[in-house]
């Protein structure tokens, strides 16, 4: 009997060692493909369907039917992880990553290859391509949602070190920049190899953007398998359970509805925007087809420096409200500047993209640090507020989505595209009136009550 206690402390203090670089680095990139494919399908998805011949509607069902699945998922993932292992009950998280990831690649290349369904049934009516093409981005939601969460729960039960599960998450979370960085990069690669001179060369272009994130994230998969061990430890498994926080107890919180409103206000603003900025910047401001990949990596990058800044922050609630203030302030006047910005002065578009990038990050780094701030230390009920904003932010964003472009046919019809295009108002004034909606919420929250303890909100937003 001693001889097991003694091998139990000896394996925990094992684990409790530093990982190695190799370790850290494999666990790092195994977000990558989901990282390029979610980067396309929100900048070229709506732009691919239309150019097949789906009316903007039936584009904006298709994304719909992607995010009511993902926000579906995510409650039932965060359900299974609400409680400790509660997601290796169910298997090995290795093996739910590779099947979420497996699902993430076939539906993500037969989205954008071709209409899989239509093959098997032989026809290739409207009817049948919408109802394929939603199915296939249901499927992709679902098979991302399972990646992420097995991804995300495997830091805590690799090693019980500190300094470890920090160097995890961050190296996620460079990984992530990377993906994104990288699909731009091929985006104007193959703008610059296949020249757009016919309809059928711009679906190639968005298929060979589509294959080749599929080959590359593919490449990083097979570094996080060889490199990353099923991990042994059980989470928390020494300390004792507590029992669950009822989602009653949420509901009767104002700052729940507060927070709530203001984290898909967030999400709106900056997932409705990239949606639908290649569609602005080729067709309103008539720029050339690289700004389809240099506008939205400009809007990256700097949203990029800013969180790293953001991340140096002590934060209180004080800093919290003021900076999201700023963030909202920010989107408000260069969301106007995109509304009225003549196709003449195009050339603005590169500054006003630095200045939205600064925008998104101030306004989802608060956002994210106002959950933190909701939860507190009540942890055993972190599971439905992190699920249940998840779930709203994905429903909200289909549904903004689809009213949208429902409007298209009859707002863009004609020769001349002014002011009274569904694009520019995606892209500028839409997420301004967000961003004003914010500044209200904002101006009401009261959270010194939500978090009593400095130390709450002092750590880094971003690790």
């Amino acid at each position: 009997m001693a001889d097991a206690k003694d091998d139990g402390v000896v394996a925990e203090a094992q684990i409790a060692q530093p990982l190695g670089r190799w370790p850290i680095l494999s666990y790092g990139v195994g977000h990558m493909l989901n990282d390029i494919t979610s980067a396309c399908w929100f900048t070229y998805l709506l732009l691919f369907l239309q150019q097949i011949g789906l009316a903007p509607r039936d584009a904006a069902i298709v994304m719909l039917s992607g995010q009511v699945a993902d926000g579906l998922m995510t409650i039932l993932a965060g359900e299974m992880n609400a409680s400790h292992d509660q997601i290796d009950r169910f298997g090995r998280f290795k093996l739910w990553h590779i099947g979420g990831s497996v699902l993430v690649g076939v539906s993500f290349s037969s989205v954008f290859g071709g209409c899989l369904l239509c093959t098997i049934l032989g026809t290739d009516s409207y009817l049948v391509r919408t109802v394929g093409y939603s199915i296939f981005a249901a499927v992709f939601n679902i098979g991302w949602a399972a990646t992420q969460v097995s991804h995300m729960s495997m830091v805590n039960c690799m090693t019980l070190n500190p300094t470890s599960r920090v160097a995890l998450a961050s190296c996620r979370n460079a990984s992530t920049m990377v993906a994104n960085l990288g699909l731009y990069a091929i985006a104007l690669a193959v703008f610059a190899v296949i020249k757009a001179k016919e309809c059928s060369d711009i679906v190639l272009q968005y298929r060979w953007i589509a294959y080749l994130s599929i080959f590359i994230g593919c490449c990083f998969l097979v570094v996080f398998h060889i490199g990353t061990k099923e991990p042994t430890l059980k989470s928390e498994s020494n300390c004792k359970k507590k029992a669950r926080i009822s989602w009653g107890y949420w509901f009767r919180k104002t700052l729940y509805y507060q927070v709530a409103l203001l984290y898909m206000l967030a999400r709106l603003i900056t997932n409705v925007s990239q949606s639908l900025i290649a569609f602005y910047v080729t067709r309103d401001l008539r720029m050339n087809e690289y700004s389809k990949a240099i506008i939205p990596a400009i809007i990256f990058c700097c949203s990029f420096v800013v969180s790293i800044v953001l991340q140096e922050i002590k934060w209180n609630s004080r800093r919290l409200k003021s900076l999201l203030t700023v963030g909202a302030t920010l989107w408000v006047i260069s969301g106007v500047a995109v509304f009225v910005l003549p196709s003449q002065m195009h050339n603005l578009m590169y500054p006003l993209a630095m200045v939205i990038g600064a925008a998104n990050a101030l306004v989802m780094v608060t956002t994210v640090g106002l959950e933190s701030a909701l939860v507190g230390e009540d942890l055993n009920g972190c599971a439905f507020v992190y699920g249940s904003l998840s779930f709203l932010d994905k429903i909200s964003c289909g549904i903004a989505l689809f009213v949208l472009e429902s409007y298209e046919d009859t707002m863009s019809c004609g020769e001349t595209r002014g002011l009274n295009t569904v694009s520019r108002y995606g892209t500028g004034l839409i997420p301004s009136c967000f961003a004003v909606l914010s500044l209200v919420v904002t101006s009401t929250l009261r959270l010194q009550d939500a978090a009593p303890r400095a130390a709450a909100l002092e750590a880094p937003l971003l690790v």
